[in-house]
Order: structure tokens, then sequence, then C-alpha cells
């Protein structure tokens, strides 16, 4: 574990350097014993693929620190090595993931890649649905809009180019891919994502607390749902 400054508002603690279920169970358990036990002038975290960046405001740490004659940013520092040593000395644990399942209703006009997708890999459009709802993916991070998940666990045979020309809007909800990634458009925004589906339960709510449906660490299954199945679920949702 290595700690940083990022600013002069922020450190930065880097538990690796490579996209790993590994390096995310060690920042999922190291912001679970943080958020037991902030300390003062805390602001917010951000979770990475291999780090978390730790946002504070100095003026309320050196108020409330015990070291008056240290600056902000060091007392920081000094609070997370202590953390993570903390945790070195605690007995392993196993990772304890919470696993939610998500409808999506593949192809037609909630996937326009979908028929590209398995033409790019020669499988047929059941195949790749298939393939996709198969397996458990881990949420690494939240990012480019709120509460968009960046997932790992896509099968090698799914991995696809992003477009060539990106989509101007991409409605809210729909499940893509691109590269070895695979995820979901919480929100209507521009996109170059290989579109296969959508799906009709939110993944961003402002006015909920949390106001995202994943967060990192979780587990995530795709369960394919038929169009009628869809608006059902989308009602029940309004």
């Amino acid at each position: 574990m290595v700690i940083e400054p990022f600013g002069d508002q922020a450190v930065r603690v880097i538990f690796g350097d490579r996209i790993a279920p590994e390096i995310q169970m060690k920042i999922n358990q190291f912001t679970e014993r943080f958020d037991r036990s902030p300390f003062k002038g805390f602001i917010e975290y951000v979770p990475a693929y291999t780090n978390v960046v730790f946002y504070y405001n100095p003026t309320e740490v050196r108020r409330n620190g015990k070291n008056d004659h240290l600056s902000a940013q060091r007392q920081v520092i000094d609070y997370l090595n202590q953390l993570g040593e903390q945790i070195n000395n605690e007995p392993d644990r196993a990772a304890k993931r919470r696993v939610v399942h998500i409808p999506v209703c593949y192809g037609g006009d909630f996937g326009p890649d979908l028929n590209e997708v398995a033409h790019v890999h020669h499988l047929t459009p059941r195949e790749v649905i298939e393939k996709h709802t198969q397996p458990q993916y881990l949420v690494y991070m939240l990012g480019f809009a709120p509460g968009f998940p960046f997932l790992g666990g896509l099968p090698e045979e799914l991995a696809t180019p992003r477009r060539a020309n990106p989509r101007l809007k991409i409605a809210a909800g729909s499940v893509g891919i691109a590269g070895k990634q695979t995820g979901a458009y919480p929100l209507d925004s521009p996109g170059g994502w290989q579109i296969i589906g959508r799906t009709p339960v939110p993944l961003f709510r402002p006015e909920s607390d949390p106001p995202t449906l994943l967060k990192a660490g979780d587990l995530v299954v795709f369960d394919a749902i038929s169009e009628q199945e869809y608006l059902r679920i989308k009602g029940e949702q309004a």
C-alpha cells in the first residue's frame, strides 16, 4: 500500500498496479474499515480500479487534529497509514459481496448493436445473450456518469471494440460492451459502447439514499427478460 499527495486537498492510496479482483477486495476492505471511523474534515472518497482518493477540508483537519504542528496532509496520511496497519494485523476475512440481479431486454430497439456483436464473433444473437448472462460481474468502480458501473468478468469471446461513430444519445438503462468491459448507462448520454440491451431498473436516483443502485465490490448478474416483462417492470418503477 502506497499513500501519496493528490493535490493540496486529497491523498491517494494505491493498492496495486493491475486490474484484479484481489486488488478490488483490498480497496473494499479498506473503505469499509474507514467508514467505521472517518477522520474529522473528511469530505468523500472515490474508489478506482487500483486506488482510492480521499478528499478532505484542510482547515477542518487542522482544527480537529491531535497534532497541530503537522500539516493537514501529513495528518491525513498518518491516519490512513495507521488504518492500513490495523487491517494488516487482522486475520484475513472472506469477501462478502452483494449480488445484484439486473433484468435486461436484449436486442431489437433496446439492443441495436446485438446483431453486430454476434456477427463480429461468429455467434448467433441468442448465443451472445447466453454468454453475457452467464457470469457474475464484479463492480470495480463507478464513473463516467453517476452510477455507471465498470464491470469486470466479460467473457473473452464477447470483447468487442467501441463503435467507430459514437451515438449522440444513448437511453438510460442501456447495457453495452466496449473492449473487454461491459456496463450500463444510468442516464441518457452520448457514448460509443456497443449497445446490446436495456434494463428497466434505474441505476441512478438522485432523490434516493444511496442514489446509486450499485457500489464498488458488488457482483452483478444480468437476467434476460422479454419486452413484455421490460414494460411491466418499467411501469412498476414509475
